[in-house]
């Protein structure tokens, strides 16, 4: 199965002289860079800006502040960056050209949620680990007031700045995963991947099915080590998909009793999808119809585990020496 491949977002705060340390990081004009080993100084040709004004951090955004007649006290805090990128899978394989399409359409992200007047510098790193864009902003407000307080918020409106940001990378990049858990959030966002690696589990089961029916007193011996050599690659992918599966019980939970509360209401409703979203409104039909969807995936989770639970107990216990006698071995 194919790792979870996450969007990254996330902030700093700068108010006075780090200001400077951290325009010297992300445009590159030292030297040597002791403190991060991780940038190969060979490579930094290869990074390139999406947005560089030409002026200094510092002076540019005192001179922002200034048009803008902002009061400003000496902790105030001058720039904040937006540090955007997603997990080194995405990126594997990917141009130069495909890697500048994904980064520009995150800056046009922060083009909605922060006036674009307010940006400094969007610089792409590619001379790093993993390629990520260093978005440099002064925190004013649409009335013109300097608060990175209230553009970032607290906890609960970093969470929906996660949330939006999510929501927009998916819709280009429907493989990227929201950075949390859905069993620490409780979030709705089932990622495609999980529906891909569910169609793929269910082919093997739909194989594994023929070759147990197949399975008869003269080719016993063939056919059991046919199948063993299936569940090894088959009870892995089990193993995993039922790890993805626990993330989202809470989900699977709220919506079978929505969905079981809506049916009750209308009488009329079936588990057929088109015949329950028939008779509800357009504000209500989207979202039981990916609630619909949604719960089918556990269905066929289940689908897959009767298939497993199917199996003849001799098989699985030949299957699991065989697992122990390898485990062993690499040991």
């Amino acid at each position: 199965m194919a790792a979870p491949q996450y969007a990254i977002l996330r902030f700093a705060k700068y108010k006075g002289p780090e200001i400077g340390r951290i325009e010297a990081h992300n445009e590159r004009t030292k030297e040597q860079y002791a403190s991060n080993p991780d940038i190969d100084t060979k490579r930094t040709p290869q990074n390139f800006h999406l947005l560089n004004i030409g002026s200094g951090y510092r002076k540019e955004a005192e001179r922002q502040i200034k048009e803008a007649g902002c009061r400003v006290r000496s902790d105030s805090v001058r720039v904040v960056e937006a540090m955007i990128t997603a997990s080194p899978e995405f990126f594997k394989n990917k141009k130069k050209a495909e890697v500048r399409e994904f980064f520009n359409y995150a800056l046009d992200f922060m083009r909605q949620e922060q006036d674009p007047k307010t940006f400094i510098s969007a610089v792409v790193h590619m001379d790093e680990a993993t390629p990520h864009l260093h978005l440099s902003f002064v925190p004013l407000t649409a009335d013109n007031r300097l608060s990175a307080k209230e553009i970032l918020g607290n906890k609960k409106k970093l969470t929906q700045w996660q949330d939006k940001f999510w929501e927009y990378m998916v819709k280009k990049y429907p493989d990227l995963e929201r950075g949390e858990s859905a069993s620490e959030t409780g979030r709705d966002y089932i990622p495609p991947r999980v529906f891909k690696e569910m169609t793929h589990l269910t082919r093997q089961s739909k194989q594994l099915r023929k070759l147990l029916g197949d399975v008869n007193m003269f080719n016993s011996g063939t056919k059991v080590k046919e199948i063993l050599s299936f569940l090894e690659k088959y009870i892995p992918d089990i193993e995993k998909m039922d790890t993805e599966m626990k993330k989202y019980k809470k989900t699977f939970d709220r919506y079978e009793t929505e969905i079981r509360k809506l049916k009750k209401a209308n009488k009329k409703l079936t588990d057929d999808k088109d015949a329950l979203t028939a008779e509800l409104d357009a504000a209500k039909k989207e979202s039981t119809v990916k609630k619909l969807h949604d719960t089918q995936l556990l269905q066929k989770y289940e689908d897959v585990k009767a298939t497993l639970a199917s199996i003849p107990p001799e098989v699985l216990r030949e299957y699991t020496n065989r697992s122990t006698q390898k485990h062993d071995i690499h040991r």
